[in-house]
């Protein structure tokens, strides 16, 4: 799955929020100046095409939702790095932490200690 540009994360997070939306009710979530009705419903037909939304037809306007929730968004963007630059190794993944700092070997240690414990 690609990763979302910056424009598209906040679409998407007023879909993960809002719930269904038309692209009307989507552009009165932006703050002025909002974006022009054309662009945000070409960026929504994007995503649709890319399998992030999903429509329905409603009279002669149609009503997107989001196929995946943010959680799964994540899941499988963390999948997609972990397999690009890590060759499927999560363990790579985590010494690559260790060993630039953002994780420490007592914090390791901790987490290890949580999952023999269940948690």
């Amino acid at each position: 799955m690609r990763r979302l540009t910056k424009k598209e994360r906040v679409i998407m997070d007023h879909f993960w929020k809002q719930g269904p939306m038309f692209v009307r009710d989507l552009l009165n979530l932006y703050p002025e100046p909002h974006p022009t009705f054309n662009t945000l419903a070409s960026q929504v037909r994007t995503l649709e095409k890319d399998g992030f939304l999903r429509r329905e037809l409603f009279g002669n306007s149609y009503r997107y939702a989001p196929l995946l929730s943010e959680q799964e968004y994540g899941r499988r963007t963390l999948s997609g790095t972990v397999e690009d630059f890590f060759g499927n190794s999560y363990l790579d993944v985590l010494s690559s932490l260790v060993r630039e700092e953002k994780i420490s070997l007592e914090e390791l240690k901790g987490l290890i200690a949580r999952i023999e414990q269940g948690a």
